[in-house]
């Protein structure tokens, strides 16, 4: 990481508040600014207010959805769309898929690595 490069921001989108927070607590120990959304509406104003770089996706939500948010996303301008991460329970082949022809940079399954997931979002930034 370059001295000139700014802290990438990462939006955090789950409906669980134990998960919002354990997300959120280990991307700061790693440099990321953070920002939270229970749902999917919350999502899409974040994404509007705070311009995030990446966004790590759960896809059960109440409210509305991540394939929802996923859809609604691709109406933004490319470079007003964050990366996405899914990170869901719902990781069949089928779901794994529909995230990737939604629009989504990576899918990683419920439960997850830490490390994993701190790896991925690192291959994706720059």
């Amino acid at each position: 990481m370059s001295a000139t490069k700014t802290t990438t921001s990462v939006l955090v989108v789950d409906d669980e508040p134990q998960v919002l927070w354990m997300l959120q607590f280990s991307l700061e120990a790693e440099g990321y600014r953070t920002y939270a959304a229970r749902n999917g509406e919350e999502a899409l104003e974040e994404i509007a207010e705070q311009r995030p770089s990446m966004m790590l996706l759960d896809i059960m939500m109440p409210v509305m959805d991540g394939w929802t948010v996923l859809d609604r996303m691709r109406q933004f301008p490319a470079d007003e769309r964050p990366k996405v991460v899914v990170v869901s329970a719902r990781s069949s082949r089928r779901d794994r898929a529909k995230a990737m022809e939604l629009g989504a940079d990576a899918f990683v399954a419920k439960p997850f690595s830490m490390d994993e997931l701190i790896g991925i979002i690192h291959g994706l930034e720059g």
